[in-house]
């Protein structure tokens, strides 16, 4: 029954990983992450509603009939500062590949560090199955 419970969480995870890949970046603070109903439940507080609402845009480019199999508890942290909303995605930039680049080159020019190359894999890890393959035209979240 967990074999079945985990492939299912990692089904479901793969499915929604733009989402839970917009929720790290825009700095929603995750509670719960997990199969609940065969349905994958997510809850967590947002730092403003229109990160919030930014979430749910994702969730509906996903899956517009996202309620077979997904819960979304998305709530507004009262406690969050107004000026989350503005920086919340930590200063994250986005970079589109251009033809001859390779992950090293672009964190040489945005870090001056061709070794942290895997700091930009890990936060494409949605777009991204090998540091070696990307490709032209590639739109790469850059974080801070």
């Amino acid at each position: 029954m967990a074999d079945t419970t985990d492939q299912r969480l990692n089904q479901l995870k793969q499915k929604y990983a733009s989402v839970l890949n917009s929720i790290q970046q825009k700095g929603v603070r995750l509670s719960n992450v997990h199969v609940e109903n065969n349905k994958l439940l997510i809850r967590g507080q947002a730092p403003s509603d229109a990160v919030k609402n930014q979430i749910w845009d994702q969730i509906k480019l996903v899956d517009a009939s996202y309620s077979n199999d997904l819960v979304a508890d998305i709530t507004v942290d009262p406690n969050a500062a107004p000026a989350a909303a503005a920086g919340s995605a930590g200063g994250a930039k986005t970079y589109t590949v251009k033809a001859g680049d390779s992950l090293s080159k672009i964190a040489q020019q945005f870090y001056g560090d061709s070794s942290a190359y895997s700091k930009i894999f890990n936060a494409n890890w949605d777009k991204l199955s090998d540091p070696d393959k990307i490709f032209p035209g590639q739109d790469l979240v850059i974080p801070a």
